[in-house]
C-alpha cells in the first residue's frame, strides 16, 4: 500500500497498515541547519509559506507527506480602496470604504516575511459596517497560475502522501486572529451580538466563494485555519457562531470529493464535544500536553470514531533536549492512540532542534507506528 492510500484509508474509516508519520515545515517552523544534509539545506533555502519545503523535508527523513498549499484565488475590489505606507518595519494600511475607514498596522518580525498585527482593523462595533463593506466589495476569482501550481505540487507528491489547501478560518476565527483581536471580539460578543452575527454572515458568504474555488483544485483536503482555543473564545461562542458554518464548509468539501479539517492548535478540551456534532473529518494540529490541555486518549473518547486526530509531537521535544522525556512522551502518545485507526502524527522542523535530534524523534515514532507495535 502506498503512503497516500494508507492516509486516505484513515479518512474512509478503514484500518491503515501503519499510523502515518508526516513531516511539516513553514516559516514559524524553520529548520536548524546544524547536521543537515548540505543538499537538503541548499534545496530548502529560506523556507516560505506554501513552498515545496515540506515535501523535501519529509522525503529526506523518509516520512509520509501531508503538504499544504494556498487557495488558488485572486481578490480584487471595485469601490473599496487601500492605501499603504511603510514606517520602518511596520506597514500601515488604511481601507477606505463607503462606511468609513479602517486602519491596521502589520509589523514584520523576520526576513522571511513573518509578521503580526500591532493594530487591528476593528476597534469597536462602529467599525463593523466598514469591515462588511470591504468583504462585500471583494471580487473573488480563480487564479489559473495558482491552480496549475497545485496541480504540479500534486504530481510532485505522487503516491507519497496527500495535499491540503489552507483556507481562511471561520468568521469568528478570523476576527480574533486577524480583524479585531481577542479582547475586542469578547466585548463585541457581549455588547453587540446582533451586529456581530450580521457581520459573520457577510464574512462567511465571502469565504464560501473561496471554498468553492479551492474545492475544484487537486488538493485532497481543505483546512480552515482557525487556531481555535478556549483562551480566545468560549465553547458557547463556538456553538453559537461556528457549528452551522463548519457544517456548511464540510458539506461543500464532501460534495466535491474533498476532506474538511479544522485547524485547532490551542486549548480545545471543552470544544471537542461540539466538534463531535459537526461534519468535520479531522482536528488539524491537535495539541497535546504540556502545550495543550487534552490527551489523544481523551480526544478519542470525546470525538468518537468518525473524526481523525492529526497531532504534532513538537511539544514532546523541549528546547532543552531530553531524550528520555521524548521517548516517554512518544510512547504515551501512541499508547493513547490505540488502535491507531483515527490518528496521524506530524513531525515539524524547529529552529532549536538539530537534524540529529529531529531524527531521534522520528526514530522513536517509528518504534510504534506499525499497528500492534
Amino acid at each position: 500500500m502506498t503512503p497516500r492510500e494508507n492516509l486516505l484509508r484513515i479518512f474512509r474509516h478503514e484500518m491503515p497498515e501503519w499510523i502515518p508519520l508526516c513531516g511539516h515545515m513553514d516559516p514559524y517552523n524553520q529548520p536548524n541547519r546544524e547536521g543537515m544534509d548540505p543538499k537538503l539545506a541548499a534545496r530548502l533555502g529560506t523556507v516560505r509559506w506554501h513552498d515545496e519545503s515540506t515535501v523535501h523535508f519529509s522525503r529526506n527523513l523518509g516520512l509520509d507527506i501531508m503538504d499544504y498549499c494556498a487557495p488558488p484565488i485572486s481578490v480584487a475590489h471595485r469601490r473599496v480602496t487601500l492605501t499603504s505606507e511603510q514606517r520602518g518595519g511596520d506597514t500601515v494600511q488604511v481601507w477606505h470604504t463607503p462606511s468609513g475607514d479602517l486602519r491596521e498596522v502589520v509589523r514584520q518580525c523576520r526576513e522571511d516575511g513573518t509578521s503580526y498585527r500591532v493594530e487591528h482593523m476593528v476597534k469597536s462595533a462602529a467599525d463593523l459596517p466598514a469591515l462588511a463593506a470591504v468583504l462585500e466589495d471583494a471580487v473573488i476569482t480563480e487564479n489559473p497560475d495558482a491552480m496549475d501550481g497545485i496541480r504540479r505540487r500534486r504530481r510532485l507528491i505522487g503516491d507519497d502522501g496527500i495535499l491540503t489547501c489552507f483556507l481562511a478560518g471561520t468568521p469568528m476565527g478570523m476576527m480574533f486572529r486577524v480583524y479585531s483581536g481577542v479582547e475586542t471580539l469578547a466585548y463585541l460578543h457581549a455588547d453587540a451580538p446582533e451586529a456581530l452575527a450580521d457581520l459573520f454572515a457577510v464574512m462567511e458568504t465571502h469565504y464560501l466563494r473561496q471554498v468553492a474555488i479551492a474545492a475544484r483544485s487537486e488538493a485532497d483536503a481543505l483546512v480552515s485555519i482557525d487556531d481555535t482555543s478556549t483562551t480566545a473564545i468560549s465553547p458557547a461562542m463556538f456553538e453559537q457562531y461556528n457549528m452551522e458554518c463548519t457544517d456548511g464548509r464540510a458539506s461543500m468539501c464532501h460534495e466535491a470529493g474533498k476532506l474538511y479539517f479544522h485547524h485547532s492548535c490551542g486549548l480545545i478540551r471543552d470544544l471537542l464535544p461540539l466538534y463531535r456534532r459537526t461534519a468535520m473529518d479531522a482536528v488539524h494540529a491537535f495539541t497535546v500536553p504540556p502545550t495543550g490541555n487534552v490527551t489523544v486518549a481523551e480526544g478519542r473518547r470525546m470525538l468518537g470514531d468518525r473524526i481523525t486526530i492529526l497531532a504534532g509531537v513538537g511539544q514532546l521535544a523541549p528546547a532543552t533536549w531530553d531524550l528520555e522525556r521524548v521517548r516517554s512522551g512518544v510512547r504515551q502518545l501512541y499508547e493513547d492512540a490505540r488502535p491507531g485507526d483515527h490518528f496521524v502524527v506530524s513531525v515539524a522542523a524547529y529552529p532549536h532542534r538539530t537534524m540529529q535530534q529531529t531524527r531521534a524523534v522520528v526514530d522513536e515514532c517509528r518504534k510504534y507506528h506499525r499497528l500492534g507495535a
